[in-house]
């Protein structure tokens, strides 16, 4: 067993109907502002077109961050873009970011349409990452299916939307798994798929050159060969290589299981993962990383030939900062399995002082890339709370100012981390 604390750091633990084309889109390849790479910096050691190389690959995971909702409104876009750009981010997590919520599909992809290009006027080397998560509910039904979409997976083209009932697992499983008329999805029904392609093209189309899958294996009980995964990301692969700005889509998913790999390919261009903190129950507040804790992923990234086409014995991955929700004893010890002093890994970070916080994103930085060389630490950038003691509900790393006035001012540790690492 692998662990290691922090000691004597100061605590607070007082605060804690859509198509492309009715997105005036189209189907036409989206063009990114073409500027040089920054001077500091050989230009080839981000560059990437159609594959990407495990040496370029390990570059933008270095420099990942998570930026909930970025692309559709959370926080202010400008104050954000400065952030991004100082702190030296490359991998932008979760920008675009929709759980359920069909309904506002059109208007989200809307803004993120227009708040691609002002990213990456900032920074052309920059991956925005949208997606694709374990769930659907009724309000996809008020989505209606492009033609193009049945063509893609050879189903009669039919003028209608999207039928969530045969979106679900037919025996049942999962259906109001995360309340009434919001569900896991099956992969392997025919409108899964629809919905899952149509769903990454038009992630493609804003700009977003990497997807998020979520949880894969809440949703392949109905395939456990990885046929239809394969199928599917097959046609999100081949949407990018024709529309991407760079030819190129990154896909990853939370992989308990180390990973998913179909007669020695893997389906994934890298894995993802939470942290899994562990707390320490007799010093407050305090927490640490430990190999073999819960489902942790360390160690056990699985390997084999990679979309790209090299190979590895273990891919590389990101752990992140996760959110899922509060326990019923918020900031109290021993609420059991995963939570952290009663809450989600990040509102127990969000509770902690500025210099634990500093302290620790130091520490799980150096931890991570010790215990197991393919992995790195996504930087919390934003992302959801559920604290309901004191009422927080999101957490930001910027600086506090007029425009983030909520700012946790984590931005410089983020900075200073990297600023000491060597991936550059």
């Amino acid at each position: 067993m692998n662990s290691c604390s922090i000691r004597n750091a100061r605590r607070c633990t007082g605060r804690a109907a859509i198509g492309l084309t009715a997105l005036g889109l189209g189907i036409a390849t989206y063009v990114g502002t073409a500027r040089a790479a920054s001077p500091n910096r050989a230009s080839n050691e981000l560059a990437f077109d159609r594959t990407i190389s495990r040496p370029v690959l390990e570059r933008y995971l270095a420099r990942a961050i998570t930026m909930e909702g970025l692309l559709h409104g959370r926080g202010d876009l400008e104050d954000n873009i400065r952030m991004l750009k100082d702190v030296g981010a490359k991998l932008v997590g979760r920008s675009l970011c929709l759980w359920g919520g069909e309904a506002n599909l059109l208007r989200n992809l809307e803004r993120a349409k227009e708040a691609v290009p002002k990213l990456l006027a900032a920074d052309p080397e920059m991956i925005l990452q949208a997606c694709l998560f374990e769930i659907v509910t009724t309000q996809v039904e008020q989505v209606p299916v492009p033609p193009w979409t049945f063509t893609a997976l050879n189903q009669p083209v039919e003028q209608r939307n999207f039928r969530y009932a045969d979106m679900l697992y037919p025996n049942g499983r999962f259906k109001d798994h995360w309340r009434p008329g919001h569900s896991v999805p099956d992969v392997s029904r025919p409108e899964t798929k629809l919905w899952f392609y149509y769903l990454g093209a038009s992630f493609i189309e804003v700009g977003c050159e990497a997807i998020h899958l979520g949880q894969t294996e809440l949703m392949n009980h109905n395939d456990r060969n990885l046929d239809h995964y394969a199928q599917v990301l097959a046609l999100i692969r081949s949407y990018a290589a024709q529309h991407a700005r760079r030819h190129l889509v990154l896909l990853d998913s939370h992989v308990p299981s180390g990973g998913l790999v179909r007669e020695g390919r893997l389906l994934m261009d890298f894995h993802s993962f939470p942290l899994r903190i562990k707390e320490v129950p007799d010093r407050p507040q305090e927490a640490i990383l430990e190999v073999g804790f819960s489902d942790g992923i360390y160690g056990r990234s699985k390997g084999g030939l990679t979309p790209s086409g090299w190979h590895c014995e273990h891919l590389p991955y990101l752990v992140e900062i996760d959110n899922w929700g509060v326990s019923r004893q918020p900031g109290q010890p021993k609420a059991g399995g995963i939570w952290i002093w009663g809450y989600d890994e990040i509102t127990w970070f969000a509770h902690q002082s500025r210099e634990y916080r500093a302290q620790w994103l130091r520490y799980a930085w150096d931890w991570v890339r010790r215990t197991d060389p393919n992995g790195y630490l996504q930087m919390p950038g934003s992302r959801t709370l559920r604290s309901p003691l004191d009422g927080l509900r999101w957490y930001y790393a910027n600086r506090p100012s007029a425009a983030v006035p909520e700012g946790f001012a984590d931005e410089e540790a983020i900075k200073a981390v990297w600023a000491a690492d060597r991936a550059f």
